[in-house]
């Protein structure tokens, strides 16, 4: 673990928060633009990555395990929002034949 946090400390914080930075931009883009509910869902977990990258980098500059904590339930509540969120696009895809989102207006009751 010591050598993982001199390795994540030998960069500099700005690099951190830059990339972490213009991957949540490229997740907040994909779901913004695209109308495939795949592609949104891998969106959402590009931006919860993004934040777990910046709470790492954090965790490991400021030299406690409290961000490693909040990584590790981010990365739960990812796993369960994929797995709703597969259900819910494997039904979508058995009354329609197609994941695209705007076919979701249709089915209203």
């Amino acid at each position: 673990m010591g050598e993982v946090n001199t390795f994540i400390q030998a960069v500099p914080l700005e690099y951190f928060i830059i990339l972490s930075s213009v991957l949540f931009s490229l997740g907040v883009l994909g779901v913004l633009i695209r109308k495939n509910a795949i592609i949104i869902l891998g969106c959402v977990e590009l931006m919860l990555n993004s934040v777990n990258l910046l709470l790492a980098a954090f965790s490991s500059y400021k030299g406690d395990g409290n961000g490693q904590i909040l990584v590790f339930f981010i990365m739960v509540v990812a796993a369960a929002e994929v797995a709703v969120g597969l259900a819910i696009i494997a039904m979508l895809y058995r009354n329609t034949k197609s994941v695209d989102i705007s076919i979701f207006n249709k089915l209203r009751g």
